[in-house]
């Protein structure tokens, strides 16, 4: 038979304890004195309650272990795929420079055929890594604050403001700023700021 804490839940179990005080108020009011099963009961649901935290401590425990565990083989895992990856491009390169460096289209084997392969489509390399590209050749990705992103649009002709606009890729919330407005007594449209609560285990 399933004990209190198992059949109920922590807000079951606080209803009952309250009802269950209820009753004895009420009988010592009447009688002069709780019913010794009324206080049997009162006792095994405040037995039950203790019992009820410590399930859901071990629980919330347990579950933070798993997360914690899940965590670490998500970047084991992804070290492992990412040896793997180097580990396939670099064979790949080694069969293509042997293919090329003796004039051949392929290999065959009883199973495969490497083969060399022109690409679909021409593709960019880097011959000196120590030289700047000018700025003009590359794809600028930045993270600037909501101040400076508006001022320099305020200060651009509006073909110019339009097409860095539509440019953007994202934009969020920065929550230093919000936090640094609303102390400044200022009203920051679609956000407010408090003060949450959380659970702690101990």
């Amino acid at each position: 038979m399933a004990s209190i804490a198992e059949a109920n839940s922590l807000f079951e179990i606080d209803t009952e304890l309250d009802g269950l005080l209820e009753e004895i108020e009420g009988q010592i009011e009447s009688e002069g004195e709780p019913s010794a099963e009324l206080l049997a009961r009162f006792q095994e649901f405040c037995a039950a309650h203790g019992e009820k935290v410590d399930r859901i401590g071990r629980f919330v425990r347990m579950i933070e272990a798993r997360e914690q565990f899940c965590r670490s083989e998500a970047v084991r895992l992804g070290d492992r795929a990412r040896a793997a990856a180097g580990t396939v491009e670099r064979t790949k390169n080694m069969v293509l420079y042997y293919l090329l460096s003796r004039d051949l289209k392929k290999i065959e084997g009883q199973q495969f055929t490497l083969r060399a392969q022109k690409n679909s489509q021409d593709s960019v390399r880097i011959t000196d890594q120590a030289a700047v590209v000018p700025k003009c050749y590359c794809r600028i990705e930045a993270r600037v604050t909501g101040v400076i992103w508006e001022t320099v649009l305020s200060l651009l002709p509006d073909e110019l403001a339009k097409a860095l606009e539509a440019s953007i890729q994202e934009t969020r919330p920065d929550n230093d700023a919000i936090k640094a407005a609303v102390a400044q007594s200022e009203l920051v449209p679609g956000a407010e700021v408090r003060r949450g609560t959380h659970l702690r285990v101990a």
